[in-house]
């Protein structure tokens, strides 16, 4: 296929756009969510907070799996098949998806519910343990399953190009969960754990309203419940949702070992790591709503065999990102410290927020064609490069990050530095492995 037969980026962007728009609306309302949490959870005080912080990335991996990284896996499954013409293997694919994340659900509420007072406690200190525990035993225990199922089932329909019916059910829990979070945490004198039960509530509830669309078809086929497992259709899957879950999480797991790090330095620093590492953790959810719909339309254009239009399709849908996460990150590398306001009024940790924000923020332009490209990846089944982008991130924010604080004499800007490089790295090497060389039949 030659260039001039291609679409072009303009029509690329319009497609892109009409299952985006709906997606980005949910992912509005998650952020505003989002921040709305962290703001109760600092009106906690800042022990609170930093418990918060800490059972953070534990949240966000959760999320980031069963939506973005397993959720993926079965959105490029789905778009696949039915770029292919297999609507009746896409039928089948329903159990199997809905099998995985039942397993996914119970193993993340049987660790982090588990032992929530001894893992915390590892990372942070038995002081921030103490308010993370409660908090965590409600969130995973209580909410882990339903989680799983709603972002499962969501992905089943974007995989059928349902974006928009998928963003009118979530936007109304997306409405609802911080009003009851608030009423949970402060009236009701639950605290930080009263935001854990709001995440249960809201996600039993939304699991249920997502099946029925499911069940009746609105995907473009009924699903196949009395079905055999099968390995192959397992794979389909897991080949990309199983990678891309361990993608997610080396990410959080970099803030882990980076929160690790500077545990020493007390509950104010880690409370104002937590605020700088909600920037970037702010850029998933506003990379996904271009990249769920990178990773159906690379899919399905990948199932019927055109590879030039799958691969013209990513790097349209990476420069937007490029261009909405950089305008973000400069914006708040401008003004730091009024964004650490958003979420605390203490002025130890809004001023140690707005160091960090200076070296971090300006990373989120790499980050968001990082994450645009990654799930476009996804679609197109190349995982490859994600694997290498996720190491390298890892090894630099949290070796790298080492060795400027201790080595480099550079202290906790040592460490906020490392974070920085490793997020620009993870968008530059995602984006030079998006090319005719590997992405190809």
């Amino acid at each position: 296929m030659t260039d001039a037969s291609l679409p072009s980026y303009l029509e690329l962007a319009r497609r892109i756009y009409r299952l985006a728009a709906p997606t980005t609306l949910v992912v509005v309302l998650q952020v505003v969510g989002q921040l709305a949490e962290t703001w109760l959870a600092a009106r906690q005080g800042t022990v609170a907070l930093a418990g918060w912080a800490v059972v953070l990335p534990f949240a966000l991996l959760m999320q980031m799996a069963s939506a973005g990284a397993m959720g993926g896996g079965v959105v490029s499954a789905v778009a696949r098949t039915l770029g292919a013409g297999q609507p009746e293997q896409a039928a089948a694919l329903v159990v199997h998806a809905v099998l995985i994340a039942l397993a996914a659900g119970s193993l993340f509420a049987a660790i982090l519910a588990g032992i929530p007072y001894y893992l915390f406690g590892l990372i942070a200190g038995p002081e921030t343990a103490a308010e993370a525990a409660p908090y965590a035993m409600w969130l995973f225990g209580a909410g882990a399953i339903p989680v799983w199922l709603t972002n499962t089932l969501a992905s089943v329909l974007r995989g059928g190009g349902r974006h928009g019916l998928v963003s009118r059910v979530l936007s109304v829990g997306g409405i609802v969960s911080p009003f009851l979070a608030w009423l949970l945490m402060e009236p009701c004198g639950l605290g930080l754990k009263g935001a854990g039960i709001s995440v249960a509530i809201v996600f039993g509830l939304t699991s249920v309203v997502m099946a029925v669309p499911v069940v009746r078809g609105a995907a473009g086929f009924v699903p196949r419940f009395l079905v055999r497992p099968r390995r192959a259709l397992f794979g389909r899957i897991l080949s990309v949702g199983l990678v891309a879950s361990t993608m997610a999480a080396i990410a959080n797991l970099t803030t882990v070992l980076v929160t690790t790090q500077i545990a020493p330095y007390g509950p104010t620093v880690v409370a104002a790591y937590g605020i700088s590492a909600r920037l970037e953790f702010l850029m998933i959810p506003l990379a996904f709503g271009i990249g769920s719909a990178l990773t159906a339309l690379v899919g399905q254009t990948v199932g019927r065999g055109d590879w030039a239009t799958a691969r013209r399709t990513a790097w349209t849908g990476g420069i937007v990102a490029l261009c909405v996460a950089g305008s973000v990150g400069f914006s708040v590398a401008l003004l730091p410290e009024p964004f650490a306001r958003l979420f605390t009024s203490d002025p130890a940790v809004v001023a140690v927020a707005a160091h960090a924000l200076t070296y971090v923020a300006p990373a989120c332009a790499g980050f968001g064609i990082g994450m645009a490209l990654y799930f476009a990846s996804m679609g197109a089944a190349r995982m490859r490069g994600p694997v290498i982008a996720g190491v390298s991130r890892i090894v630099l924010a949290v070796g790298g990050g080492w060795m400027l604080a201790h080595w480099g004499g550079m202290g906790l800007s040592g460490h906020f530095l490392g974070v920085a490089l490793g997020i620009t790295a993870y968008g530059m090497v995602i984006a030079v492995t998006v090319r005719p060389g590997v992405w190809r039949g």
